[in-house]
């Protein structure tokens, strides 16, 4: 594993296969693909310079000079083979002192990962733009709900960089454009939930052209483009300008005032209310790193965009409704949001989601909007509930924990001719840039060689899959001349200064092919990698394709990568040995199959999308974290510990720490629960049963500080109701019907699910087959 995070820490990579299949048919037996998990802004070493120039481009490829290109310092002119089209490229003028002992920093060996500032000095004027924060909040909640909701907006305020702009939209029946460069009486301009305004009317009816004529021809995009600077900053301000007739406003925001009948859900028009922000900002600031930040307290009723009836006796939909076809509002919905993700891109603008509500409020429909346009999404229960306050908070914090945000940025990707690119899964939307490095076959944003990433921070990743095109095994001698392949990921983007910068990543992988590959393949394997490449497809496919089967798909591959990898004579199962380097393989895809990834039981649609998302922007490390939890255990005998996530890791002496990504769960045993119910930890001769309480808390505040979206915390005791969250998550090796008693003092997991030995026993079987 060592080795692998090594080169995480060097190029933000991680690759299920470190020594590729070299042809076709190779690749189809290795029943995992060839893919990379990147994280295109992780924070770079501290000795990695950022280069004041632009980069040298090969003219050919376009690809970008890297630590693996051939140097000819012999010739005249200095040349440069590029790895990818082995084109010759002349260096320029100012590159002529260059020499073997003066090198430029990107042939540097170490710097397989460098970044550029892409300044021209004729893009002065865009480089300084700003970021803008517009916020859509949702009035048709309770009073309670609304205070929670405008204290944690009051106090963000404060928060945001002063350069900043920020805009304010209140909706419910009706949606309310709030002028804040007006400061002497409150100003509003108000737009009906159920009618679809265009941007042209909204130019309009909003006085854009009361003072200037509008422009005869051509598009209106922002001060530029036939707007006048007054006009725009009416509704966006700098926030240390507005920060008083915000406050203001904030305060005096009142629930909606509309009547809702007692068998009536409220009239919320969240769709017309994003569209209306979109249009807003793509005629104010297009092109400029902006987003749009929704509060949402329940679901959309009225308008475009709608998930369900006024009427409360139509339930909301759930999963069995989907599967069935039978949700009436949900492929309209799908289609507007599609439609609205589509603008956003185009524009440049994110769209963030802060959905608090204990019923659903369309997080499913908005998906498609939030995901393409690199958004963030948190749900919770309240906007009173530490996982949204913190949340929010950390959005605008700066400092160690801060999330970086970027915007606007595009990536590309060049490889060797032998590798295609299938497409991406992860926050980002195609360009359709098509090309000779596209695969026939798709997944996720295919048919592209360029993607857009509208929004993404310091811990988005992108998990990219590729296809081998070889088809046939190459003599040994040409193997042994030329056995690497070069993938180069560029990522262009808008750092927080509102500087342009240009990241390359360059890798170089080696292939092998032919007979005997089984050990190299194997030596190169990285199974954390593989299981979250394994679980975003799944969660793709189930998403994407009509009666797919995740568990039976699942088993599939994983019984396929056994009987190809492992050791074992035919028809023997007790014969049967899985490499190190495997072998922890199988337990990723046995809790995969039970994680709410793939297990959609028991979860709304809006949750399940939730889990989605997130296990789709975040890193490899983080990822593996949702698919099989961390236990560790506390106990008088001995210091913090990693446990077995195992049913009989309960006793009732020990305190269990469990790290779900989603929740933290501090589950005490029963006697640890006696002991502090009774008060020990507070009498002065117990001091060690108090550290012994304290110390998971330590822990889990630690975990919690580190982690976007802030994870739910979950205190409680063995035979708690809540200890359910800790039990869900266990392998369930002593069940209710098991033969063998219960560890006196442990627990035992109502359920008829297998455990892992019973399906390891069974994976055994059919591998050997």
């Amino acid at each position: 594993m060592a080795e692998f995070l090594d080169l995480e820490l060097q190029d933000a990579v991680r690759m299920p296969w470190n020594v590729l299949p070299g042809t076709k048919a190779h690749a189809a037996n290795c029943a995992i693909p060839i893919a990379a998990v990147y994280v295109p802004l992780k924070p770079l070493p501290d000795a990695t310079p950022l280069l004041p120039y632009s980069p040298l481009r090969c003219r050919n490829c376009r690809s970008v000079i890297n630590p693996f290109s051939i140097v000819d310092f012999s010739s005249v002119n200095k040349i440069w083979i590029c790895s990818f089209c082995l084109q010759r490229n002349h260096f320029p003028q100012h590159y002529q002192s260059i020499s073997e002992q003066n090198f430029p920093a990107e042939l540097f060996p170490q710097y397989t990962t460098i970044e550029y500032e892409a300044s021209n000095p004729n893009e002065k004027g865009q480089s300084e733009t700003s970021n803008v924060f517009l916020f859509v909040v949702d009035t048709c909640i309770i009073e309670e709900e609304l205070g929670f909701l405008k204290s944690a907006l009051l106090q963000v305020l404060g928060m945001v960089p002063e350069n900043c702009l920020v805009g304010l939209i209140t909706f419910g029946t009706y949606v309310h454009v709030h002028e804040l460069g007006f400061g002497q009486i409150p100003k509003v301009h108000v737009f009906k939930g159920t009618k679809e305004v265009t941007k042209d009317q909204l130019l309009e009816q909003m006085g854009f052209f009361t003072k200037r004529p509008r422009p005869t021809t051509g598009v209106i995009a922002g001060v530029r483009d036939g707007l006048s600077q007054d006009s725009v900053s009416r509704f966006l301000l700098p926030a240390s300008d507005c920060e008083f007739v915000l406050n203001s406003i904030l305060e005096e925001l009142q629930k909606d005032p509309w009547p809702v009948a007692s068998d009536q859900r409220a009239a919320r028009c969240t769709g017309s209310a994003l569209s209306l922000a979109a249009h807003l900002l793509g005629a104010c600031v297009p092109g400029t790193g902006a987003r749009i930040m929704a509060f949402l307290g329940g679901p959309s009723t009225e308008g475009a965009g709608s998930i369900v009836s006024k009427s409360l006796s139509e339930p909301m939909r759930s999963h069995k409704d989907l599967d069935k076809d039978s949700a009436p509002h949900y492929h309209k919905a799908v289609k507007f949001y599609e439609a609205l993700s589509k603008q956003l891109i185009h524009q440049g603008h994110v769209l963030d989601v802060f959905a608090c509500a204990l019923d659903q409020v369309g997080v499913a429909e908005l998906k498609v909007a939030i995901e393409r346009t690199g958004g963030l999404v948190v749900l919770a229960e309240s906007f009173g509930h530490s996982v949204f306050k913190e949340s929010l908070r950390s959005v605008f914090q700066s400092g160690d924990h801060e999330l970086g945000l970027a915007s606007n940025g595009i990536f590309e990707i060049n490889c060797s001719k032998d590798i295609k690119v299938q497409g991406i899964i992860g926050p980002c939307a195609s360009l359709d840039k098509k090309g000779p490095l596209c695969s026939e076959t798709t997944i996720g944003q295919g048919n592209t060689t360029a993607w857009k990433l509208c929004g993404l921070d310091k811990t988005t990743s992108l998990c990219i899959i590729f296809d081998v095109v070889k088809k046939e095994s190459p003599d040994i001698i040409a193997q042994s001349a030329n056995n690497q392949f070069y993938f180069q990921f560029l990522t262009f983007y808008q750092h927080g200064s509102g500087q342009m910068r240009l990241r390359a990543t360059t890798l170089s992988r080696r292939w092998v092919a032919g007979p005997g590959i089984k050990d190299e393949l194997i030596s190169g394997f990285d199974q954390e990698a593989a299981a979250v490449v394994m679980a975003r497809q799944v969660s793709f496919k189930m998403e994407t394709e009509a009666e797919f089967d995740p568990i039976r798909w699942l088993d599939k591959s994983l019984i396929h990568i056994c009987s190809q990898f492992g050791e074992y004579q035919k028809d023997s199962p007790s014969s049967f040995s899985l490499s190190p380097r495997l072998s922890i393989f199988p337990q990723f895809m046995f809790h995969l199959r039970r994680s709410q990834f793939v297990q959609v039981f028991n979860n709304s649609p809006d949750e399940t999308a939730y889990f989605r998302m997130i296990l789709n922007r975040e890193s490899v490390s983080n990822s593996v974290v949702m698919i099989q939890p961390s236990l560790i255990s506390y106990s008088f005998h001995s210091g913090p510990e990693p446990a077995l996530l195992d049913v009989v890791s309960i006793a009732p002496d020990k305190i269990l720490l469990l790290d779900s990504y989603f929740t933290i769960v501090i589950f005490h045993g029963s006697t640890i629960a006696q002991w502090r119910k009774a008060g020990y930890h507070e009498l002065p001769e117990h001091q060690a049963f108090a550290q012994l309480l304290q110390a998971p808390r330590n822990d889990a505040d630690a975990i919690i500080r580190e982690k976007f979206p802030v994870p739910r915390l979950v205190i409680c005791d063995q035979h708690g109701s809540q200890a359910r969250f800790l039990l869900a998550k266990l392998n369930p090796s002593a069940t209710y019907n098991s033969e063998s008693p219960a560890v006196p003092g442990g627990d035992i997991i109502f359920t008829d699910d297998v455990s892992f030995e019973v399906f390891l026993d069974h994976l055994q079987r059919l591998a050997v087959q």
